[in-house]
């Protein structure tokens, strides 16, 4: 049988899960009911689990570092990794029927039955020593920063002697990091674009004019309902507007959000329009206009045909109730060439309606009538839809948009060319730098010794290599030390961090 995961929760760790699932009962030889996610042991790359051998005797400490190598974007928002401490790292995360459990997976999924390749004894030593706590401390640059390309992000390095392999056996999990801080990036310079054309444009900036421009519809287009919470709520360091009810849950546990932390309203989708036929399309608009006799509701308009729509039904048969109603319909085409599309609908609807002009001399259709586009939209496609709205001499304010894979799903690891190395060991008592520099590509030369980010005297943001430097000067926060959450960062400071 399946029921809701029964995690521990505490002060903001390891809330009832909401993503989560897992077996009311144990088969043979299983552990306890979150075995899949709550195993430390397994979160990590199969061959992993072969490396504590492999290190060169006397090897005492390995200190490694991540960080954006480059990429599509100049520069990172860092975001997301107090979730994975909380959620993966805190507290007791070693104990024997972990042990077991790990034992048998592993050694009977590693190598050909010729030696036992789980380091038994490792994990035993962290459960006697430090009572199933991680001997790891974690510095990490300061949630909702942003941070040029080729900097250090993070720096992780173990605190017993004995545990120099458990460093880079957490890179697995670590680096998941990559996914809302490329996530919380791509968001931020979509954020760029909207302001560059509220601003060609004549459009007043508001928190709530360009906190609503760009909307999260990802929930759906993501791989999971965690991927969709850790997503979201990078998307809402940028934005206010979201359908992604995950990710809401998401900055309250885990980010201690005082209140709602993105915002939503009434809308209808085709199933709620077309139940009511081709024939009574005007009464499923008038319906929604009833229903929601104020405030902002949305309204998708091409069931049938969105051009018929905006100029005989809304602009038509339900002008005058549109009018005299106290709120704002939001009109949302959902099919064809947005860039087209997006600027017939205006037309319509502006013949319809009529307009004023800002400042610029844009068009702006009056305050109870605007546009959601939520279909073919991406980094790549927003500035195409906006410029040929400005070219047709639309403003920007009259469209809000919608995005939903392209936001949380269309990037990886390699958007930003994350990375996590090891740039520093203790051998036989001796500090060692520790690099890559393969001559097939040096954009994979990595970094030597202890690291530091600081500000230069022209206040830029770099990296300091092999020591240099002095820890006052240092950006990066300890966050972690020894299975403890050592700094936390509110929702309020990661918001006021990335404000643009």
């Amino acid at each position: 049988r399946i029921q809701p995961c029964r995690a521990p929760f505490a002060g903001g760790r390891r809330p009832p899960c909401q993503w989560m699932f897992c077996c009311s009962s144990k088969s043979s030889g299983a552990m306890s009911a979150d075995t899949l996610f709550d195993n430390i042991m397994l979160l990590s790359d199969s061959y992993k689990t072969s490396h504590w051998r492999q290190y060169p005797p006397g090897t005492t400490e390995v200190y490694s570092y991540f960080e954006s190598r480059g990429g599509k974007f100049p520069e990172v928002t860092f975001f997301g990794l107090q979730y994975l401490l909380k959620r993966y790292l805190e507290g007791p995360v070693v104990t024997k029927a972990k042990i077991d459990y790990a034992e048998s997976i592993v050694n009977g999924h590693m190598g050909q039955g010729e030696m036992k390749h789980f380091n038994r004894e490792g994990w035993e030593y962290i459960l006697k020593k430090h009572g199933g706590r991680l001997p790891i401390k974690i510095k990490a640059v300061p949630e909702g920063m942003t941070v040029p390309n080729k900097n250090v992000l993070m720096t992780v390095v173990n605190t017993d002697p004995k545990c120099f392999w458990l460093t880079n056996y957490l890179e697995t999990l670590l680096v998941q990091v990559w996914y809302p801080m490329t996530v919380a990036t791509q968001s931020r310079e979509q954020k760029k674009i909207l302001l560059s054309y509220f601003d060609k444009t004549g459009c007043e900036v508001t928190p709530t004019s360009i906190g609503f421009a760009l909307n999260d519809f990802g929930v759906r287009g993501v791989s999971s309902m965690e991927t969709a919470a850790l997503g979201g709520a990078a998307h809402m360091v940028n934005f206010i507007g979201s359908d992604n009810m995950p990710a809401l849950v998401m900055t309250k546990e885990y980010y201690a959000a005082k209140g709602p932390t993105a915002f939503s309203i009434p809308a209808s989708e085709h199933s709620t329009i077309t139940s009511w036929q081709r024939s009574g399309e005007v009464d499923a608009f008038r319906n929604m206009l009833t229903q929601y006799p104020t405030g902002l509701v949305a309204c998708v308009s091409d069931s049938y045909d969105i051009f018929n729509a905006c100029s005989n039904l809304w602009g038509g048969e339900l002008k005058d109730l549109i009018v005299q109603r106290q709120g704002r319909l939001v009109v949302r085409p959902d099919s064809g060439e947005p860039q087209k599309v997006v600027v017939e609908v205006l037309d319509r609807l502006g013949k319809a309606f009529g307009t004023s002009t800002t400042s610029k001399g844009y068009k702006l259709l009056p305050d109870y009538i605007r546009v959601i586009q939520g279909d073919g939209v991406s980094y790549e496609t927003l500035g195409a839809i906006l410029e040929s709205m400005a070219k047709a001499k639309w403003a920007a304010e009259n469209v809000a948009f919608g995005s939903g894979g392209a936001l949380l799903q269309k990037v990886d690891r390699d958007t930003q060319k994350c990375a996590f190395k090891c740039s520093e060991a203790t051998v036989n008592g001796t500090p060692v730098p520790v690099y890559k520099d393969p001559i097939t590509d040096k954009g994979k030369l990595s970094k030597k010794g202890k690291l530091r980010l600081v500000k230069d005297a022209q206040g830029k943001i770099t990296t300091l290599t092999e020591g240099a430097g002095d820890d006052k000067d240092d950006l990066l926060v300890e966050v972690f030390n020894n299975g403890k959450i050592m700094k936390t960062w509110t929702w309020d400071e990661v918001l006021e961090r990335a404000k643009l």
